[in-house]
């Protein structure tokens, strides 16, 4: 049986216990069953000018091969063209990119590093998994190594249209290097055709039918891969949560008000602000409904390092003080504003306490809170979903009540709409949503990618 490599910019600390999320559950799961590496950054600065030495951790059949990187490693590569460029390129921000040629290089300097280290631990028969918008350029760069061995790639994040992507002063190199894969995996449909488009808008490929592309000469499969979650142990993981202490005292703290929950990192790709205007215009809009509902939302900090995010913070958090001072009363306020990480046990237990899942980002690549939230929910007396349209998951859970997050009134008619749908219409909403979660979940996603990736 093939090794299964993954390169990912972040990789687990096994140190913490097994992993929590549904993406590294399911790769770890694969590494189990094929035996392999992941590789990636340790989280951790070097403290010198030059990027760590490799150091392993084994669990098992897998060997986890670490590296620090510099401090100038982490100023070029991750919070400047990688999170300062690409990640707001890709969430159509072009207001927000802040290109500099020294982090561009710094990006491809770092992903030269990643493959040189790689490199030696290579066996011929290796799969080779690459992970997300940081890593793109690392299979042009094994094959400049003369690494033959079948490499995929999966973006999390959205592709966006040739007329957002081509503004980016370096968008052939980037474009280019996804032609050096075998397997390129999207999350939708849409971010393919954005990728074909762009290919055959800069003239070096297009579509070869079948899934195929064909770029430089030679051809790959592009194809859409609608990430999932481990659906059946995230249900099974509420049903208990809901009874814990945490979630049980939370909930008496409610006072038998209807809870509407969102739960993001603070970004602002997300719209934070537009949806507590949503609220705001739905509390103004339906007075009976005031001191009955309380929105919590769940936003830990995220990227300090880069510039805006802070200030974003404050906004978000000064946002929801507003309303709080000019809707609440001294036994209510409207929202509930928790800024830190919260345990994916005590999560999974609020989702299915809430009554409305809030889910309107402006832009993303797919957002497991959706499918989180409909997992969680109880069969007899589900929650209802309200889900952006620009979300990659408003493409599979059509039982959601979709909506444009940039219409503030257009939100709050559908909290309005979720709190008073009778029951049997919200049962028949998460009883079609969730056969689609449990038909395809992260599990299905690892394996569906990996067939394609073995040829």
């Amino acid at each position: 049986m093939n090794r299964l490599i993954v390169v990912s910019n972040r990789v687990p600390d096994i140190t913490k216990g097994p992993p929590a999320g549904g993406l590294a559950v399911a790769l770890k799961a694969a590494l189990d069953k094929h035996g392999g590496i992941w590789m990636g950054w340790s989280g951790k600065s070097s403290g010198s000018k030059e990027p760590g030495p490799l150091r392993f951790e084994e669990q098992g059949p897998i060997t986890f091969a670490l590296s620090d990187l510099s401090r100038r490693d982490l100023s070029e590569y991750y919070e400047g063209f990688a999170n300062s460029v690409l990640w707001p390129l890709c969430h159509y921000r072009l207001d927000l990119t802040d290109f500099a040629r020294k982090d561009m290089a710094g990006y491809f300097r770092v992903n030269r590093f990643f493959a040189a280290r790689l490199l030696p631990l290579l066996e011929p028969d290796d799969l080779i998994w690459i992970h997300d918008y940081h890593l793109i350029p690392m299979a042009a760069e094994l094959r400049q190594l003369g690494v033959t061995n079948r490499i995929g790639f999966f973006m999390h994040i959205p592709w966006p249209p040739p007329d957002v992507f081509f503004t980016l002063p370096v968008h052939e190199a980037i474009i280019g290097g996804l032609t050096a894969y075998d397997v390129v995996g999207f999350q939708t449909d849409h971010d393919v055709e954005n990728f074909r488009l762009g290919l055959q808008r800069e003239g070096i490929g297009g579509d070869a039918g079948g899934g195929w592309m064909e770029a430089y000469g030679r051809r790959f499969r592009a194809e859409a891969f609608p990430i999932g979650i481990a659906t059946r142990d995230f249900a099974d993981l509420a049903a208990r949560s809901v009874h814990t202490a945490p979630v049980r005292r939370f909930a008496g703290s409610l006072e038998g008000r209807d809870l509407i929950i969102g739960v993001d990192r603070l970004d602002y790709s997300k719209g934070l602000t537009h949806r507590i205007d949503g609220y705001e215009r739905f509390l103004t809009a339906n007075p009976a409904w005031r001191g009955r509902t309380t929105l919590l939302q769940v936003t830990p900090r995220s990227r300090s390092e880069v510039p805006g995010y802070p200030a974003m913070q404050r906004e978000v958090a000064e946002r929801a003080g507003r309303v709080n001072g000019a809707l609440g009363g001294l036994d209510w306020v409207p929202i509930r504003y928790i800024n830190r990480a919260v345990g994916q046990d005590v999560l999974a237990g609020l989702y299915r306490l809430a009554r409305v899942g809030l889910v309107t980002p402006l832009r993303d690549g797919m957002n497991l809170v959706a499918k989180e939230f409909v997992a969680a929910q109880s069969p007899e007396d589900p929650g209802v979903l309200v889900l952006s349209r620009f979300a990659g998951a408003a493409r599979e859970l059509d039982g959601a009540i979709l909506v444009n997050p940039y219409d503030i009134e257009a939100v709050g008619n559908a909290i309005a709409q979720a709190l008073s749908m009778p029951l049997e219409d919200r049962r028949k909403r998460y009883e079609r949503m969730m056969k689609r979660l449990l038909e395809n979940d992260i599990f299905r996603w690892c394996s569906d990618f990996m067939r394609l990736l073995r040829g």
